[in-house]
């Protein structure tokens, strides 16, 4: 079993693309797996115990220049994925990815700096922890957080570019208006009059996922032979299935059953 999967990581790092290899924590996966496997720890283990005889901890101002930090760059990610190739180039129909291509130098820089950002991100995890917001550490945002963080090196590694990058150039979109709603949040109750759209928020965030499987759906039926790694094309179809079912669960949660227990306090 053991010579099984070293024979297929072997495999798979055989089809690295040489234009990351001087990229920093790109030389092997152990830092992506420590860094994932910590965040889980931290998330059932280390949090919840720093926390238990703790009271929250209060830094909405810190919080807001964080979200912040993460508008600018969601959106400087969104640009330059567009700039890339998205906007300029690419087509939405079996986009491969050419590893002597220097000309797609700029799309593998956004990319690594995208899978860096999954990481930056654990910290909105740590940050409910720490408020003990706890039902904001839902399975839903655990699994996201670690799914995204942890298969994006690989993406990076092997194929920085190409169709791959769709679902990052829409994430970025989505995460610029999210984490400016999280900024807005942060400063407290008095702005929430401002946020009365976070259900749309999420009907944002839904929709993404249904663009990402269409578009991937569109690719495996019109064009089989297409040359594009099989797995990552997998991936991505499952990815946007499993979130959108994830977070389809949440929205109903969230705001049909409150609607219902409303309406019936009312009658």
């Amino acid at each position: 079993m053991l010579d099984f999967l070293r024979s297929k990581y072997e495999e798979a790092l055989s089809h690295a693309d040489p234009r990351v290899a001087d990229y920093p924590l790109m030389d092997n996966p152990i830092w992506n797996s420590v860094s994932v496997l910590l965040y889980l720890y931290i998330v059932y283990y280390g949090g919840p115990a720093f926390m238990k005889d703790r009271k929250p901890f209060e830094f909405r101002k810190f919080l807001f220049v964080y979200n912040m930090a993460l508008v600018v760059l969601s959106g400087w990610m969104f640009y330059e994925f567009g700039a890339a190739g998205w906007w300029s180039g690419y087509s939405f129909q079996c986009e491969e990815f050419s590893k002597e291509d220097p000309v797609n130098e700029r799309m593998v820089r956004v990319a690594w700096v995208f899978w860096i950002s999954k990481h930056v991100e654990f910290f909105d995890t740590y940050f409910f922890i720490l408020k003990q917001k706890w039902n904001q550490v839902s399975t839903l945002h655990v699994v996201h957080h670690t799914l995204m963080a942890y298969t994006w090196w690989w993406g990076v590694k092997i194929s920085p570019g190409g169709l791959g990058t769709f679902h990052a150039w829409i994430n970025s979109l989505v995460h610029f208006v999210m984490y400016f709603y999280y900024g807005m949040s942060a400063l407290g109750p008095e702005y929430r009059k401002f946020l009365w759209w976070k259900k749309y928020l999420t009907t944002f965030q839904m929709t993404q996922f249904v663009v990402v499987v269409g578009h991937m759906a569109n690719i495996m039926i019109r064009f089989p032979d297409c040359s594009y790694p099989g797995p990552f094309k997998m991936i991505i179809a499952l990815y946007g299935i499993l979130f959108f079912y994830l977070f389809a669960g949440f929205w109903v949660q969230a705001y049909s059953k409150r609607k219902t227990v409303k309406s019936v306090k009312s009658s």
